[in-house]
């Protein structure tokens, strides 16, 4: 590795992207900020050039054209079909000798253990699972929704939590708070009036999501189907937690199992604490913590470990984003 070896980091989600420019030796030159990276919306060619204003500004802060190495860790890079073709279109931009293009997860594990080994599992608006051990065996799901055989996610729980406070009001389904505290979120005052104002988009689509928390909380009040979707939850977190560390032949060795993603990171005691309950049965060697560093810390770990930079390197920039300024948090 010379001397002037550096790498550009991407963590592109959703709604936000961070970069970062980080040299051989771990000093972070240059950060910036973009919005979200979303090409099954906008196209792959839009939304690199979404992408390429917060590069540009990184790269004229750190005084570089180019890189040698882009680790790049993208939302929407699902299958590893799409993060080939991603690969390819960030080639083309010639911002690094090199690219490397893995699933935004990855990032988020990476950040989160001191070496490239363990698994990770993330629940924002969606949920996923990825591990990894030092050899470069991965262990991954789709992430697609129902028909990879998803549950869960922040907009899953939602619709989850609707359907049962809808079956609620009507006499179809159980009783439960959820048919008074989900519309009351939006100073409504039932479910039909709820569903009315979703469906004639009075109150915006987009907006669902914010009826997770509330389901949190109707469930720490103790409501019985609350409680219910929050342990159900739990369990497909061990679920994915498991078999990827079978996956990987993991199971039975002393491993992270690192907990992402705002749903996971939030600090709900009946999710977490039920979370580790149910590995510490299923995978007793599994060593649970929630995440809280920066994403584009593990991007850049990743790419660190791509041109076998030296410990002391990726310590330095670990201590840039745990102690000094950051992009953001995870």
């Amino acid at each position: 590795m010379g001397l002037t070896s550096t790498v550009l980091a991407i963590d592109a989600g959703n709604s936000k992207t961070d970069v970062a420019v980080v040299s051989g030796a771990g000093e972070v030159l240059a950060t910036a900020r973009g919005g979200g990276f979303r090409p099954p919306a906008v196209g792959v060619a839009a939304a690199l050039d979404a992408l390429a204003e917060p590069v540009a500004r990184a790269f004229a802060d750190a005084g570089v054209g180019s890189v040698t190495h882009v680790s790049a860790c993208l939302a929407n890079a699902d299958l590893p079909v799409e993060e080939e073709r991603l690969a390819s279109a960030l080639h083309a931009r010639a911002w690094g000798a090199s690219v490397e293009v893995r699933n935004d997860t990855f990032a988020i594990l990476r950040a989160g253990v001191a070496e490239p080994r363990g698994v990770a599992v993330v629940c924002g608006a969606g949920i996923n699972c990825v591990g990894m051990r030092p050899d470069g065996r991965t262990a991954r799901f789709p992430a697609l929704g129902r028909i990879s055989g998803d549950w869960g996610g922040g907009w899953g729980l939602a619709e989850e939590a609707l359907w049962h406070a809808a079956r609620a009001e009507d006499g179809r389904g159980e009783p439960t708070a959820l048919a008074r505290t989900l519309p009351a979120h939006f100073g409504l005052p039932s479910m039909y009036a709820l569903i009315e104002a979703l469906h004639l988009e009075h109150v915006d689509h987009g907006r669902r999501h914010e009826l997770t928390p509330v389901l949190f909380a109707t469930a720490a009040d103790g409501d019985p189907v609350a409680r219910a979707l929050v342990t159900r939850l739990a369990e497909e977190v061990t679920v994915l937690a498991t078999v990827a560390l079978t996956r990987l032949d993991l199971l039975a060795e002393e491993t992270p199992v690192l907990l992402g993603g705002s749903v996971l990171t939030a600090g709900h005691p009946q999710l977490n604490d039920t979370v580790r309950t149910l590995l510490a049965t299923r995978a007793p060697k599994a060593d649970v913590h929630v995440v809280t560093a920066s994403p584009v810390l593990g991007a850049a770990l990743l790419g660190l470990d791509h041109l076998a930079a030296e410990p002391e390197a990726q310590e330095r920039a670990r201590a840039y984003w745990e102690t000094g300024p950051a992009t953001g948090a995870a």
